[in-house]
Formats: C-alpha cells, structure tokens, sequence
C-alpha cells in the first residue's frame, strides 16, 4: 500500500484536490472537502489500475509546506 499526500483547495466554486508523487494528471473535484477528496481517491485509484505501479515517484516526499508569497 502507498501512501499519497493529497493537496485540497478551496475555491469559490467548489473544493479541487490533487496527490503528489504521480506521474500524470490526476485531479478531483467536488462541492465539498470530502467529495473532492473521495473523487480524487477515485480518480487515482483509475489512474493505478490504468497505468500500473510505475506511475510513483521514486523519490519519497518526506513532508509538504505551503508558503504564500507576495509577488
């Protein structure tokens, strides 16, 4: 089993959520956190049983940081 980090963003229309650590675009969407989150485990699960195994990184995130900037 592998674990993912997922990245979920509110917008005003709704919540999109995204994995780090693939190969590929794999996004879900949903009116709420957990829709969003439950498409994109969805979605990834597709994209798994599509593509194979291969579509991990290979290199381990160890953690995740936001920072927001100023530009």
């Amino acid at each position: 089993m592998q674990q993912l980090k997922i990245i979920v963003e509110k917008h005003p229309e709704g919540y999109v959520a995204y994995p780090l650590g693939l190969k590929g675009v794999v996004i879900g969407e949903g009116s709420t956190y957990e829709e969003a989150l439950s498409d994109v485990k969805s979605a990834i699960r597709f994209h798994i049983d599509t593509f194979g195994k291969d579509i991990f990184d290979n290199d381990e995130i160890l953690e995740t940081f936001i920072a927001e900037v100023i530009m």
